[in-house]
């Protein structure tokens, strides 16, 4: 009885552990896909603008570090729910 208790348990462990490996994966696919986004919009407007590029360059720049942060967050969760 123990025994099947114990197996039901190491097996959600292990399910638990698969499901943050793959919220890891999708939270970078995420930030690397918005940050992409966010490059070639900002190219595309500079392009159009040449004279607002400072205004344009600083927004993305501040755009960039929000997604990063929000990521590295989302990475970290992943990382301790493995671990723990």
């Amino acid at each position: 009885m123990l025994s099947v208790i114990l197996e039901a348990a190491f097996a959600g462990a292990a399910l638990a552990k698969f499901g943050a490996s793959i919220g890891a994966a999708i939270a970078i696919l995420g930030a690397g896909m918005g940050i992409g986004k966010i490059g070639s919009s900002a190219m595309e407007a500079i392009a159009r603008q040449p004279e607002a590029a400072g205004d344009i360059r600083s927004g993305m720049i501040l755009a960039a570090a929000l997604i990063e942060g929000v990521t590295l967050f989302a990475i970290i969760t992943c990382v301790l729910a493995i671990l723990l």
